[in-house]
């Protein structure tokens, strides 16, 4: 690996995207973004020495850290060199400025750059034109009806979700947790899909109905609300950018005894492509 080659793909990259220049900063309190030039910041690939592959967790660890949001670029890069032609290359980037498939984006224009396959296209926007068509739209009627779809959703009593847990719920909220991952079998996984062709739905659709339903007989309750993000990127022109445009959609159904499988997954089906229509509202208004 050659290292001073990385460091020139991704300054290149830092170069194209604005974000990767962008800092935050507190004016008149508001929130502004600030765009430097690349030869303005000090960014450089760092290298990390191991002792041992034993230490390879712990200084992943250690590469993480909080970023001073007044600072570009927030992102930082760094390589374990293990052997000859065996490396660990580390990113770590604020959420501010990115989001999952920013990571995917990164990825691909660090590859093309380092091998100097081609010369990247000028992106025609940058992320701040989206910020600035985002504050436009706020005054839209579009954004008005937008609103009026999601405070009719949550209009009355809003549920809070009380599941028979080891520990009582903490009485300042916090976002601390962990994550369980599992999965499915092939044949469990064929026949949901095969489910999800016969009922014109999609898989998504189809383990989030069965999600409410399972979270409904541990609660008891049948008024459910699902938050899960959206990539909020239904533009073309932003689909290649690096930046934060995912939303939360908190979607809200009643499981209700009565029905069958298939008629709450109709419902479920209804309920998520209303949400996708009124995606641009975001969750924190």
């Amino acid at each position: 690996l050659d290292f001073a080659k990385v460091e020139k793909a991704f300054k290149k990259i830092i170069d194209r995207h604005e974000t990767l220049r962008t800092s935050f900063e507190t004016k008149e309190d508001s929130i502004i973004q600030r765009i430097h030039k690349v030869e303005d910041l000090s960014f450089r690939v760092e290298e990390i020495v191991v002792d041992g592959e034993d230490e390879i967790d712990r200084r992943i660890g250690e590469f993480v850290e909080a970023f001073d949001l007044t600072k570009a670029p927030l992102l930082r890069v760094g390589i374990i060199k293990l052997e000859e032609e065996r490396n660990i290359l580390l990113f770590d980037m604020h959420h501010i400025i990115s989001d999952g498939v920013s990571m995917s984006i990164l990825t691909n224009e660090f590859v093309q750059a380092y091998e100097g396959k081609k010369d990247f296209d000028a992106l025609s926007i940058q992320y701040k034109d989206y910020s600035v068509w985002q504050a436009q739209k706020k005054q839209s009627e579009e954004f008005m009806r937008q609103e009026e779809y999601w405070l009719n959703e949550f209009s009355g009593e809003i549920p809070v979700l009380n599941l028979p847990t080891d520990y009582p719920r903490g009485k300042v909220k916090s976002s601390e947790g962990s994550s369980i991952s599992f999965t499915l079998d092939s044949d469990m996984t064929s026949r949901l899909r095969a489910a999800a062709q016969e009922t014109g739905t999609t898989m998504y659709m189809m383990l989030l109905s069965n999600l409410n339903i399972l979270l409904s007989k541990y609660s008891g309750q049948e008024d459910i609300v699902v938050g899960s993000p959206i990539a909020g990127r239904n533009h073309r022109d932003i689909e290649s950018i690096i930046g934060m445009f995912v939303n939360t959609l908190a979607i809200r159904s009643a499981v209700k005894d009565e029905m069958t499988f298939k008629e709450y997954l109709e419902l479920i089906k209804q309920k998520t492509l209303s949400a996708y229509d009124n995606q641009d509202y975001q969750f924190e208004d």
